[in-house]
């Protein structure tokens, strides 16, 4: 995904920055960047993170770059912030989201007679140039962002940066949250609500979907209303985002054992685990609400070696993103031979690592593996924000088992069955999961149980990849 934090300040805001910036990392493992505007102008640094986390990539740059505006993100994808040079003026800008008519946008750049794009490794283009090509089509900053966001197909919320402000823009329909945070001396803007708390500022507000802001470290005007119809993921509480983060006003860690808590009362006592466990990180809350509601003893059976694996390094391979989760877990036999265990995991997806965690725990000596993934199956690939990184919707184990069940042809409405707890269809696809995986039990988190540990209107979540609904 990626995520952003800017800065607006009255004196040097650098060292805020870099750290704003770095509490992001767990949204993003590719690039890591900051650009700043002070006395001497625009400045910036973009380091690659695969290797090494953002925060020791920096340092060198914090005691360089100098300025009382700054901006900068971490990017699962493309090197940004960008500087550009227009006839709106220059500017430094960040983009999170997801362009799914990147060609034809880019073939109708060139027709228009944009000249050339740079070009990024493997071909590709920044898709956070093209976005600030969109922008300068138009005659001011809040048009041509409006712009942009009108003619993407999928997802756009942005920062940008002028010598004199900064301008925020949520997603047209909230997709992903931004937020201000003020103090006595200036204002920041973050995609994570937790991340300038202990910077010292105090939350100042929330944008709503399509809200556009302008910020100068004397205020915060809002330059563009929001829209009324929001559709805001609703995987950022289930596995994205950080437990001290809230969206909406509904707090991560707090959803967390609701959907924990909701588990335990769909299987009420139809199993008797001895200890309940939660993959690291993101499956601790979920197993600590489920063993406070079922009051079966939560337990670590294994402990995630952060150390020197982080949860933001994942590389982009897939190979490899296997092998290091498999080295990040470290067991504890003493909690696992002869032991009966109930895993909760945010969710699954191709289901490789959770097949390779249960069979290490059978080798390891439990007697039963019982496993409650925190959100419902995910049969269609996410088409905002690229969460589960699957290049095709046959990457998921769910669309393989309703293949060979159904055939490559599936109707629209025979898919949509699968998406129903209450089907027939339904049952058969988590039972061939089930077998393939090699579980005691499965059984997934409901729609509408998730719908309930969030506890926003329906109608303003997104759950597409669950249900195949805008």
């Amino acid at each position: 995904m990626g995520g952003f934090f800017g800065v607006a300040s009255k004196k040097d805001c650098i060292l805020e920055l870099f750290y704003g910036v770095d509490y992001h990392s767990h949204l993003g493992t590719r690039r890591g960047g900051m650009a700043a505007h002070g006395e001497g102008g625009f400045c910036r640094a973009i380091h690659n993170i695969e290797n090494s986390p953002f925060r020791t990539k920096f340092e060198r740059d914090v005691e360089e770059m100098e300025g009382n505006l700054g901006i900068g993100c971490i990017s699962d994808y493309e090197p940004q912030p960008l500087l550009i040079q227009s006839h709106l003026g220059s500017f430094a800008i960040t983009t999170v989201g997801k362009i799914n008519n990147l060609d034809e946008l880019l073939r109708k750049a060139y027709e228009d007679g944009h000249s050339h794009f740079q070009e990024m490794s493997g071909g590709q283009i920044n898709a956070t140039e093209l976005v600030a090509s969109l922008i300068c089509r138009k005659a001011s900053f809040v048009e041509g962002i409006r712009y942009a966001q009108d003619m993407i197909d999928g997802s756009l919320t942005l920062m940008l940066m002028t010598k004199d402000g900064l301008y925020a823009a949520r997603d047209k329909y909230g997709r992903t949250p931004v937020v201000v945070g003020k103090k006595e001396d200036g204002y920041c803007v973050s995609f994570e609500s937790f991340a300038y708390i202990n910077l010292g500022y105090t939350d100042y507000k929330e944008l709503g979907p399509a809200e556009i802001v302008y910020i100068t470290p004397e205020h915060v005007e809002t330059v563009a209303q929001p829209g009324e119809k929001m559709r805001i993921c609703s995987f950022l509480w289930v596995y994205y985002g950080y437990p001290t983060s809230s969206y909406e006003g509904v707090n991560v860690e707090a959803m967390r054992y609701k959907c924990g808590s909701m588990l335990a009362k769909r299987d009420g006592d139809s199993v008797h685990p001895d200890i309940v466990a939660g993959v690291p990180d993101s499956g601790i809350a979920h197993a600590v609400g489920y063993s406070n509601e079922s009051g079966i003893p939560y337990a670590r059976p294994f402990i995630k070696y952060t150390p020197t694996w982080p949860r933001s390094f994942m590389p982009q391979n897939q190979s490899q993103r296997n092998l290091i989760a498999r080295m990040k877990l470290i067991p504890v036999k003493e909690l696992i031979v002869d032991k009966k265990l109930l895993l909760i995991d945010d969710s699954i997806v191709r289901g490789t690592q959770l097949r390779e965690t249960t069979e290490f725990l059978y080798k390891s000596g439990a007697k039963e593996v019982h496993v409650r993934p925190a959100c419902p199956p995910l049969v269609y690939g996410c088409k905002y924000l690229n969460f589960s990184r699957s290049k095709s919707d046959m990457e998921l184990i769910t669309r393989r088992m309703i293949r060979d069940m159904e055939g490559e042809d599936c109707s629209d409405q025979v898919l949509e069955e699968y998406t129903d707890p209450d089907s027939c269809r339904y049952a058969k696809m988590i039972e061939a999961i089930r077998k393939q995986q090699n579980f005691t039990t499965l059984r997934y988190h409901r729609l509408d149980d998730l719908i309930a540990s969030i506890g926003i209107e329906p109608c303003k979540l997104c759950t597409y990849c669950f249900n195949g609904k805008e």
